[in-house]
């Protein structure tokens, strides 16, 4: 980092991260990405609703990959903003599942990218390409001997392979290493870590961590190298609670010994609006600067009901791997060079609505109006139809500076199933300062994407207290929205602390 770029850092830190360069770009979690719906019909009888999960970001050729669970295909960025979908099926018709790709691995040896999904057997194909953003996979192999659930590929510096997995409440995650030649394994596989709930309570099972009676999940291995040193990472208790979080050992060879590192877990968000920080993959963007992306949990229609988020992470002084999750479900700067994410690119600006009052075109039942202003993704509120005459308005209860909005749509009577092609959201969003005259915030009258949490930065903040938002077409169901979230800064005085 620059000299330059160190006191342009410091000076917006001091000045309380409420302004930024121009034209710096923000992101907010969950991902906006067009998730593909429930495809298991047993997970849908509470409701259909989108959900994925168990995610893994790839820097591959400039390029970043995005693969989770039961997508029938994937994303890549060059700029971890925009996601462009890319349509495959990976498994084949005798597989005879409903999963296309749950909790898939990637990985990269030299110029190939490498992907496998979970399975219990060893018949599943292991793919490569050399030209993801194509679509161009071949088989590298077509059944892969060394099939696993949860699995994890990791290239160590000196080019040999690794194959790290486990999903379960009484086994525990193993490795092993894999012969990049014939991408048979190599020796036996090798038991490497365990939960130890007695001792580490976030792996206690329940959504307050005080199950005692049932066993916690240990899953989703990840493995990175850093100053030498090899940090297996997992996931516990259990995807559906608020404390899913990423725990990791560190050890001095890749397959062990290893030994937990004294801050754990890290990576876990257990409250907020989004929850949930587990089963994910810490990576590396283009600048060098570390995430980690994981899973959030709304687990209400299914325990499976999940979405996606990343956040700043990486490695202190003395080698501790961190995760930065204040405010990880706020308003954050996306980096555009090398920074220190112990300084959180928090960008300031609050949340100016919640809790505040909210008036409604209908309501469906008891998904009242206030439940799309709770911050909390497992309520929402749901108009009576999904038609052009459904309406939200929610008060800030004072004029205040807007800077953001995000639109978080809900699931309400949907009749999707597995990834569909064409979805698109339309709406219209409106400011005003006393309610009668209106300015225009975003016009998505015309909109082809499919935007399920969709985030407005502004050009400009401007000044309002009421934000209305009009339904013009929701892909499916009624026009429910589990977050209205207005992002900005109120007239007080800031806290002195």
């Amino acid at each position: 980092m620059t000299v330059r770029m160190t006191i342009a850092v410091i000076v917006a830190f001091c000045a309380g991260m409420q302004t930024a360069p121009a034209q710096q770009r923000t992101y907010c979690n969950p991902l906006n990405i067009d998730y593909g719906y429930g495809a298991i019909p047993n997970f849908t009888e509470w409701g259909k609703h989108r959900t994925t999960a168990d995610p893994v970001i790839t820097l591959f050729k400039g390029n970043y990959f995005l693969f989770s669970t039961n997508q029938y295909g994937y994303w890549w960025s060059p700029n971890m903003m925009e996601w462009t979908f890319v349509p495959r099926l990976f498994l084949k018709p005798y597989h005879k599942v409903y999963d296309e790709l749950c909790a898939p691995a990637a990985g990269v040896i030299g110029d190939t990218l490498l992907l496998i999904g979970s399975t219990h057997t060893n018949t599943f194909p292991l793919w490569m390409s050399t030209d993801p953003t194509q679509d161009r996979w071949t088989e590298a192999v077509d059944s892969f001997p060394a099939g696993a659930w949860d699995p994890a590929f990791f290239t160590d510096d000196d080019g040999r392979l690794y194959l790290y997995w486990g999903s379960s409440n009484d086994k525990p995650i193993v490795g092993q290493e894999i012969d990049r030649a014939t991408l048979r394994p190599i020796g036996e596989k090798k038991e490497l870590i365990r939960l130890n709930d007695a001792e580490h309570g976030w792996e206690r099972f329940g959504e307050h961590a005080d199950n005692t009676f049932l066993k916690p999940f240990i899953e989703g291995a990840w493995m990175n190298k850093h100053n030498g040193k090899y940090y297996l990472q997992y996931a516990a208790p259990g995807t559906e609670f608020s404390g899913y979080g990423d725990g990791v050992y560190i050890s001095e060879h890749p397959l062990g010994p290893f030994l937990y590192q004294d801050h754990n877990p890290f990576a876990m968000k257990p409250g907020g609006f989004a929850r949930g920080a587990g089963h994910g993959a810490t990576f590396q963007d283009l600048y060098g600067n570390w995430w980690h992306v994981g899973t959030i949990a709304i687990s209400v229609k299914n325990n499976f009901e999940r979405r996606i988020g990343y956040w700043p992470a990486g490695f202190d002084q003395d080698g501790i791997l961190y995760s930065n999750t204040a405010y990880g479900d706020y308003p954050h700067y996306m980096p555009e060079g090398p920074v220190d994410h112990r300084q959180n690119q928090f960008t300031g600006w609050m949340l100016l609505n919640y809790n505040r009052p909210v008036t409604v075109s209908s309501t469906l039942g008891g998904y009242a109006p206030n439940y799309a202003v709770d911050e909390n993704m497992k309520t929402y509120w749901s108009a009576v139809s999904g038609s052009s005459k459904e309406w939200i308005m929610t008060d800030l209860g004072e004029v205040s500076t807007v800077h953001a909005v995000q639109i978080n749509y809900a699931d309400q009577h949907a009749s999707l199933m597995g990834k569909q092609p064409g979805l698109y959201h339309r709406y219209t969003l409106q400011s005003s300062v006393d309610g009668k005259r209106w300015t225009m915030l975003a016009d998505k009258r015309a909109n082809t994407k499919d935007v399920p949490h969709d985030y407005i930065h502004l050009p400009k903040p401007l000044s309002a207290r009421y934000i209305r938002m009009e339904n013009i077409h929701v892909p499916t169901g009624t026009f429910a929205l589990s977050g209205l979230r207005v992002f900005g800064m109120g007239s007080g005085a800031a806290p002195d602390s």
